[in-house]
């Protein structure tokens, strides 16, 4: 008779850190490349229906000894948490890991690192079949080769000819297909994959997965070792999602594909999500980690004609035509490790956020003659910058001495509710939350109302949707930016919208500086801060000029609270006539005065 299953089993953790040491030893690199993307695969496939399997990996960014897991796994198991009865099972090596989830995957996929973009098509290969990625390497000592010939796991898919030689070529036809090639490798094994899993439906297309594949071993220097970004994959791996990266430039060859038709990685890119919609429909929108590898490809780094954020810009505004929103792993932050087991973590609905009580400047008909100014706490548009950045930021022990509102994407807690939960357990008065770019994903909403570049229907209705329930499940009202890039404003129908799900309020860069629309609150981000408080300080005291009252908001990213603490602190001897407040406090009091103004 078969036992039930203990209530709280084990954590089985695995410490992967030897992959960082190994990249700096000679000849090791691809060993420890190839391992993260073992462990990763399998790690998604193990966690997908439970969390299972933990990983000790990545440091703070000021490096260190203990990992970042281990910080955010202490959280966690403290008393009355989630994981505060849980055990840890410590494994101690890679086959012992292998052995302990046999029965969880069903063999091998074999990818060519020739054509580097097989190393993406494996991991969706590796979700939707459960198999182990490895990169074909018949060397001595190989993973590859320690995997098929010591522990005999079965190859149940190629991506390349058995016997070494490519499948993908970018000649003749695309392989199992009457179509003719792209005259790209690159582009034809992705055609494969989109026609093989996503038309099919084969694999999931609620989320996807875009980053840096095998091309990364060309140039691992050019960022920090984990920013392969390989340990990000088992939260897509789990859900079965789809792997790609690709250039969204139409007007240049890929960096990493010089040979191909300029703009062809484009065309793949809005070929794979043409198809994504089709398959979602109305029913939601698709959720994308990862982000434009700029160190790597595509920008004018390694030879393209593109910077960086306006590469970023271009990405959003084709994922925002075929109704997806970005979760932006960017670099040097891209990094991130067991999200498909904090995933799992359950967040309870948190009530309504209102900001600090303003009733100490409201006057009849109006408000006080003073500048309100409110911080926006950015960016936090990326899981992996919330999981790296929030043991340093968050744990200031300046936090709490002024009004700061942290603009979570509410969509990260996709990834790391862990996030969320730790913020509202351990929030101060002064602490508020905001959504951040640009609601529940980083897309830009006018780009979602017709006549739009994919020639789909206005999605403007699956947005107000999408977002209404993530604003109402994490109590939130108000917007705290909307990053437009270089898509044109928001029309009244995507205003009206933002009315609905966010009436607190909306932050915008293509909006007038103030005004009420249908009853919202709708302001512009006033700038940029950074640099010393002292500077930042003067940067805010510039724009004070007019008569009082006024109402500003000023953007910050990733600054420390004991930061912003200091900029309010030189602000008050610039300006003594200024109250820092919060974006909910602003919104009420610039609303209040407009309605003052206006009776």
């Amino acid at each position: 008779m078969m036992s039930n299953p203990p209530a709280n089993p084990p954590i089985v953790r695995y410490d992967l850190r030897y992959a960082e040491a190994w990249s700096r030893e000679p000849g090791r690199l691809r060993a420890a490349w190839d391992h993260c993307h073992a462990v990763a695969a399998l790690q998604g496939i193990v966690n997908r229906h439970g969390a299972r399997l933990y990983l000790r990996a990545i440091h703070t960014p000021e490096g260190g000894d203990v990992p970042l897991d281990d910080w955010w796994l202490d959280k966690l198991q403290r008393r009355g948490a989630w994981l505060a009865k849980r055990k840890i099972d410590d494994v101690p090596d890679f086959d012992a890991l292998l052995k302990r989830f046999r029965r969880e995957y069903h063999g091998l996929v074999v990818y060519d690192e020739s054509v580097p973009a097989t190393s993406c098509v494996a991991s969706t290969v590796a979700g939707v079949d459960d198999l182990i990625p490895v990169r074909y390497d018949t060397s001595a000592g190989s993973l590859y080769r320690h995997l098929t010939e010591d522990l005999k796991l079965p190859v149940k898919a190629w991506l390349l000819h058995p016997d070494g030689k490519p499948l993908f070529t970018g000649a003749g036809r695309i392989p199992g297909s009457t179509d003719p090639s792209t005259g790209s490798a690159k582009n034809d094994a992705y055609r494969w994959a989109i026609s093989r899993f996503v038309e099919t439906g084969r694999c999931g297309t609620e989320a996807l997965g875009f980053y840096i594949d095998a091309a990364w071993l060309k140039n691992p220097n050019a960022s920090t070792f984990w920013n392969h970004t390989l340990t990000n994959h088992d939260y897509f791996v789990g859900k079965r999602s789809f792997f790609f990266d690709l250039s969204p430039w139409d007007d240049e060859p890929a960096t990493d594909d010089p040979a191909q038709t300029p703009g062809l990685d484009a065309e793949t890119l809005k070929m794979l999500f043409a198809a994504v919609a089709q398959r979602n429909g109305t029913t939601r929108m698709a959720h994308v980690g990862g982000f434009i590898p700029w160190a790597y490809k595509y920008t004018n780094l390694v030879g393209g004609k593109h910077e960086g954020v306006p590469s970023e810009w271009r990405c959003v505004e084709i994922l925002s035509a075929y109704n997806a929103g970005l979760d932006a792993d960017a670099l040097g932050l891209c990094a991130m490790a067991n999200a498909s087991f904090f995933a799992h973590q359950p967040l309870p609905e948190y009530p309504p956020e209102r900001g600090i009580e303003t009733a100490a400047w409201e006057k009849p008909g109006g408000v006080a003659a003073k500048h309100y100014v409110a911080f926006y706490v950015g960016d936090y548009d990326s899981a992996a910058w919330l999981y790296q950045m929030l043991p340093k930021l968050w744990e200031d022990p300046a936090r709490g001495s002024v009004p700061m509102g942290w603009a979570f994407n509410p969509t990260l807690a996709l990834r790391f509710p862990a996030a969320f939960w730790y913020t509202r357990q351990t929030r101060t008065p002064d602490d508020s939350f905001t959504a951040g770019d640009s609601g529940a994903g980083y897309v830009n909403p006018s780009l979602l109302e017709t006549p739009r570049p994919s020639g789909l229907p206005s999605a403007v209705a699956l947005w107000e949707r999408h977002n209404a329930e993530w604003y109402s499940r994490q109590g939130l009202s108000l917007t705290g930016f909307v990053i437009d890039g270089n898509a044109p404003p928001m029309p009244n129908s995507v205003l009206d919208a933002y009315a609905r799900f966010s009436p607190g309020g909306t932050v915008a860069q293509k909006v007038p500086e103030f005004s009420v629309h249908k009853g919202m609150p709708l302001m512009r981000m006033s700038d940029d801060l950074g640099g010393s408080p002292q500077e930042a300080a003067h940067r805010i005291a510039s724009r004070l000029t007019e008569a009082a009252p006024t109402f500003h908001i000023f953007r910050g990213v990733l600054q420390k609270p004991s930061w912003y603490a200091a900029v309010a602190a030189e602000l008050r001897k610039a300006n003594p006539d200024a109250v820092v407040v919060d974006p909910y406090a602003l919104m009420r009091l610039a609303k209040r005065n407009a309605d003052g103004a206006g009776s």
